[in-house]
């Protein structure tokens, strides 16, 4: 795996501090909370996505898939968390509240867990290869 300089990591750990605390205030109803957490998942997935694999072990390759979905995931909890604020999509009441209101935790559990699972299996993979 492609590590990250110095600047890039406190820029991917910043990111995700961000995003920890958007969706934190997000609970509470604080109306800021979208816009610190998409721009803490805008930067968590960009440097992400930079680091490559750039070796043969397919297993790998399909954890990676599973981190850049669960990056799109992200971002798109960063748009349900907007969503959420206000019906800006002009849905009708009923499927705003069906479809919208408050399921941004459910993208950002699933996106978690696929983080969670891929980096743990993803360093076990690297360990057998070195």
């Amino acid at each position: 795996m492609e590590q990250l300089n110095k600047v890039e990591n406190g820029l991917f750990l910043a990111g995700a501090v961000l995003m920890v605390i958007g969706s934190g205030a997000n609970i509470f109803m604080q109306d800021w909370a979208p816009w610190v957490f998409a721009v803490g998942a805008l930067a968590f997935v960009l440097m992400q996505l930079k680091q490559k694999y750039t070796g043969t072990n397919l297993a790998i390759h399909r954890l990676r898939t599973m981190i850049v979905i669960s990056d799109f995931l992200f971002l798109a909890t960063a748009f349900l968390m907007f969503a959420n604020k206000s019906n800006f999509l002009g849905l009708d009441i009923l499927m705003y509240v069906q479809y919208i209101h408050n399921n941004w935790v459910v993208t950002l559990l699933v996106a978690a867990l696929l983080q969670l699972y891929a980096t743990h299996r993803i360093s076990s993979e690297l360990e057998k290869e070195a």
